[in-house]
């Protein structure tokens, strides 16, 4: 029994477990040293660095991960960045049309850019990063930099310069490049969660451990979910030194207690053991255990049958409490049998939400290594074009641990080949599931003298971008579910530095004859979709909605979504035009700042949508 507090709340430790839920990093576990109590406690110097774009001072003993460079880390997640994302249609599938999203470029960059308008809609993250092998290459963020500097970078490079290394054993800062490349990225992707999302990490042994305290920090340690083994080949190699490695980890995490359960869907191999040979109008069952696990006094009694015949308890008692056995009888969950000398526990076929996953995947059900292999080289022709693919029955797994969720968007920002995609599309073409994938992979130039790159492909991105393709078409052409929506179509997206000139967002450093240069604000060679896409970062709107364009007056005038955002950026727009648009009411709109024909007709727009459109957001670029 509960004993009563006998005190007022405890309001600190309230508003310290509220922070946690915002900050987990920021809250530790301290010992009173006169009650030897321990209770949660801020750590400031942490919180302080969450709040700042900038890197803060002021060390202190605490319990967490420290590595060089974990502040410069911290800064990179705060620091903002003046980046765009551009459209390619001539890469894309189905361009104006489909849900799925595929962005080229760094995915540090392409998370940040992410955040305004999938702030909290993802429901499923999966990566596989570097596993920092010593062969493997890793991002270069330039971690010495400070944030003002990186700031800098990203507003006058155009370009994506050197930014991969190889990060190996001999390099003193091993450990700590691949932390402070995981650092920032998994925080962002916090952000981007739902509230009941999860993720799913695939590693092996060399960062495990460390991977596992960052994400403790970053999730909370609470919202550990399982370290799943996945059995990711058959056959073992008989040349390592002590273990022939069979398995790789699959870390999961959740985001907040939002998240109750994960299940797989039932197979009639999982619902083999239920029948209905006694006619029960509940349908199949299968007989349950009814003794309890571990010896509780309170849990040994007598069952008093209906005749009143008593049933004694077993060694360790029973599974209930006699309160919950009467609700049971009385339910009919627990009945007896004909003599009335035992009881029987049904569980019935039509309670089972779903089957409950091990933590322990084999190559039959998750799929392996050699079997991604086939996969993809059966795409390609026989070409080995990607050296460590991951199988699609993996991605699909982990997907339908999402029980009876079938529409919702799953994240990969490591996305190598390109499986998470192509596996959302085929199981997506099986069960009917309108599932959505957005996949980031920065152009990895592919190795000289690689199959890869002899067969056209220069980076991994390309490779990406072609397995997708391929597999779409290969899944429209099979058996599909009747229901599904058929959508095997990606937007390309490339990160690029901003549309806008430097001088609109770094004036402190233009002289005067720069601002010849400056009449327009925006970057010579970039196109009307360049903007709109822009636009739609900057806005934070779904960056896959339908878009079309239409003549209007003359002037090419962009329908996002219908009349959720109407978009118009050639010069020499009219009242009339301004008019006409106004009276479509749409939710936003969106002009060049130097785009009207006069000044007075710039002065006039905001007057003319709050006559005929007053709920509309104008804004210009």
């Amino acid at each position: 029994m509960d004993k009563l507090k006998m005190h007022s709340p405890d309001l600190s430790q309230e508003n310290i477990a509220k922070l946690r839920d915002l900050f987990p990093g920021c809250v530790t576990e301290t010992r009173n040293e006169t009650t030897g109590h321990v209770r949660l406690q801020v750590d400031f110097d942490q919180l302080r660095q969450e709040l700042s774009d900038h890197v803060v001072d002021g060390p202190q003993e605490r319990y967490r991960l420290e590595w060089p460079g974990k502040r410069e880390a911290l800064a990179l997640v705060n620091a903002p960045i003046a980046r765009t994302l551009r459209p390619s249609r001539g890469e894309s599938v189905n361009f104006d049309d489909t849900k799925n999203l595929f962005i080229e470029g760094d995915n540090l960059d392409a998370l940040k850019l992410l955040q305004e308008n999938y702030l909290g809609g993802i429901k499923m993250i999966y990566i596989d990063p570097p596993y920092n092998t010593g062969n493997d290459f890793i991002y270069e963020d330039n971690f010495s930099q400070t944030s003002i500097e990186y700031l800098e970078k990203s507003n006058q490079h155009d370009s994506y310069g050197n930014r991969l290394v190889a990060n190996t054993s001999v390099n003193g800062r091993f450990h700590s490049d691949w932390l402070t490349l995981m650092y920032p990225r998994l925080r962002i992707a916090r952000n981007l969660l739902s509230e009941d999302g999860a993720i799913f990490i695939n590693i092996d042994d060399s960062e495990l451990g460390n991977l596992k305290k960052i994400c403790d920090e970053i999730f909370g340690e609470s919202n550990f979910i399982a370290n799943v083994a996945w059995k990711h080949t058959q056959q073992s190699k008989n040349d390592e030194r002590y273990f022939a490695r069979v398995y790789n980890s699959l870390l999961i995490y959740r985001k907040s207690d939002a998240l109750l359960k994960f299940r797989f869907p039932r197979t009639e191999e999982d619902n083999k053991n239920y029948s209905n040979q006694d006619n029960d109008p509940k349908g199949r069952w299968r007989a349950g255990d009814v003794r309890s696990p571990n010896y509780r006094k309170t849990l040994c009694f007598d069952i008093v049958t209906p005749s009143g015949k008593k049933i004694p308890p077993p060694e360790n008692g029973w599974r209930w409490s006699e309160e919950t056995v009467r609700e049971k009888i009385k339910s009919g969950e627990i009945v007896f049998n004909s003599d009335e000398t035992k009881i029987v526990r049904k569980i019935y076929l039509q309670n089972q939400e779903g089957r409950t996953p091990e933590n322990l995947w084999d190559g039959d059900a998750a799929g392996t290594s050699r079997q991604a292999n086939a996969e993809l080289k059966e795409l390609f022709d026989g070409t080995a074009t990607f050296d460590t693919p991951k199988p699609t029955a993996l991605i699909k797994r982990i997907a339908q641990l999402f029980y009876n969720e079938d529409n919702y968007i799953a994240l990969d920002f490591f996305a190598g080949s390109g499986t998470t995609a192509a596996a959302l599309m085929q199981l997506n073409a099986e069960d009917g599931g309108s599932r959505k994938a957005i996949v980031v992979q920065i152009p990895e130039p592919c190795g000289e003298g690689s199959d890869a790159l002899k067969a056209g492909y220069k980076t991994i991105a390309d490779i990406a971008k072609e397995r997708i393709r391929r597999a779409g078409k290969k899944i429209i052409e099979g058996k599909c579910h009747e229901g599904w929506n058929r959508d095997v179509g990606f937007r390309v997206l490339k990160v690029d530095t901003s549309n806008m000139q430097d001088v609109y967002y770094r004036p402190d450093q233009i002289g005067q004859k720069d601002l010849l240069h400056a009449v327009d604000n925006i970057k010579p060679g970039r196109s009307a979709e360049d903007l709109l896409f822009q636009v739609l970062v900057d806005w934070g709107v779904d960056l896959t909605l339908p878009i079309r364009h239409e003549t209007v007056r003359g002037k090419t005038v962009f329908f996002v979504d219908k009349n959720a955002l109407i978009a118009c950026f050639e010069s020499g727009v009219t009242e009339e035009l301004v008019k006409e648009l106004a009276g479509r009411e749409p939710l936003r709109v969106v002009f060049r700042d130097n785009g009207f024909v006069s000044d007075a007709v710039k002065i006039n727009v905001d007057q003319i949508f709050r006559q005929l459109s007053p709920g509309t957001d104008v804004k210009a670029i």
